[in-house]
């Protein structure tokens, strides 16, 4: 299939104002001005405009079904503040209709899992959104450990009488378990290096999850609004050498600079909501444009269910509206989100080589006159 006659926003290089893309197999072939188009099946599109598929870099999608209540709540095991050995692919159910919403919105894939109510929530995922089952949706597993800091994890405990009912305990929680993790990867080490010597250490779910984080090599994604839980958040990342990302960062644009320093993304979102929370109190829609003024690599999110998954673009619309450049929005739901995400190899950028998730809109997404026209996900057209 070869698209024509588009303008298209490559967004890992110029905008072509009257150009081609060429894919198959679900996979990107080449792009270029119209005067070197290839021959083959094409879809004139007469000057629509054409975009990589949108990626929300945190959301719950699929773990709290829409309209379902408790039967539909998975994002939350809150009956114990550590649970990292959960995983959000065995939560997720692709046919809740908001999947579909969100290819109806551009969006086609996103970083999924667990909510905020334990101090150590477990794996996120990286999914498209279309697919029968999560196994065929999956981009990368896990994706991330989440974290979480702040109000949270206080209020589902408070009434148990059973930590952490205090940030104090939250991080300990969390300090007490990245330590485990370290000490149990030492004695696995010792013991692959002489198991004559070393007897390999009982097996533990929780902490065999935390392994892949004490490492380095699986992001350790905080759950932070207040600039003092953001600097709790850089505080853990740098005794353990963490790979740290903040989620959320309503604060962060206090402190834009620590997070600058520390080389440290946010990613930023829901923009559009209410202070419902005390935490909350300092939030404002400038916060993802002075936080990339100050040089933080910085994605949005929605936090759906919290703010609807197909409203990705207009979050991103009304950041601009607060500041932000337009092309470092659009970014932000595309590249940038996939980049600090880790699946900017796949998705994220109209390349060749890439998957063929693509956007074909009216106008300009971020504007909320425009209509997402045709969406594209592996290659094959789902709106």
């Amino acid at each position: 299939m070869i698209l024509t006659h588009a303008k298209l926003f490559p967004i890992d290089a110029p905008p072509i104002a009257d150009g081609y893309l060429a894919f198959d197999g679900g996979k990107i072939l080449s792009l270029g001005r119209m005067d070197r188009c290839p021959d083959g099946e094409q879809l004139d599109l007469g000057g629509l405009h054409v975009y990589p598929g949108f990626v929300d870099a945190h959301c719950h999608l699929g773990l709290f079904g829409d309209s379902l209540g408790f039967e539909g709540e998975d994002g939350n095991e809150s009956t114990d503040p550590v649970t990292p050995h959960l995983r959000a692919i065995d939560g997720v159910n692709p046919f809740d209709r908001c999947f579909q919403e969100a290819r109806e919105g551009g969006v086609t894939c996103v970083l999924t899992g667990p909510g905020s109510a334990n101090a150590i929530g477990g794996q996120f995922a990286a999914l498209k959104t279309a697919g029968r089952c999560v196994d065929e949706m999956t981009v990368l597993a896990p994706a991330a450990m989440k974290f979480a800091l702040g109000e949270n994890p206080k209020w589902t405990y408070k009434d148990r009488d059973e930590a952490p009912v205090t940030r104090m305990a939250t991080a300990a929680l969390i300090r007490e378990h990245l330590a485990k993790a370290r000490e149990y990867l030492e004695k696995l080490e010792r013991h692959r290096a002489d198991p004559d010597e070393h007897d390999k250490p009982d097996y533990d779910a929780k902490l065999e999850a935390l392994v892949p984080v004490v490492q380095g090599t699986l992001p350790a994604h905080f759950h932070a609004h207040r600039a003092d839980d953001i600097a709790t958040a850089l505080r853990i990342g740098r005794e353990f050498g963490l790979r740290t990302v903040i989620v959320h960062g309503t604060e962060g644009h206090l402190i834009a600079g620590l997070l600058a320093e520390a080389g440290v993304p946010v990613i930023a979102g829901p923009v559009i909501g209410d202070r419902s929370k005390p935490e909350l109190r300092h939030q404002t829609p400038s916060n993802a444009a002075r936080l990339a003024a100050a040089g933080v690599r910085v994605a949005l999110c929605t936090d759906h269910p919290e703010n609807p998954i197909q409203y990705l673009p207009l979050g991103a619309a009304l950041a601009v509206r607060a500041g932000m450049a337009p092309q470092a929005a659009l970014r932000a739901i595309t590249l940038g989100a996939a980049e600090i995400a880790g699946i900017d190899g796949r998705v994220g950028s109209l390349t060749p080589g890439k998957d063929a998730d693509l956007v074909v809109a009216d106008g300009d997404p971020l504007g909320v006159s425009a209509r997402i026209r045709m969406v594209w996900i592996d290659g094959v057209r789902v709106k």
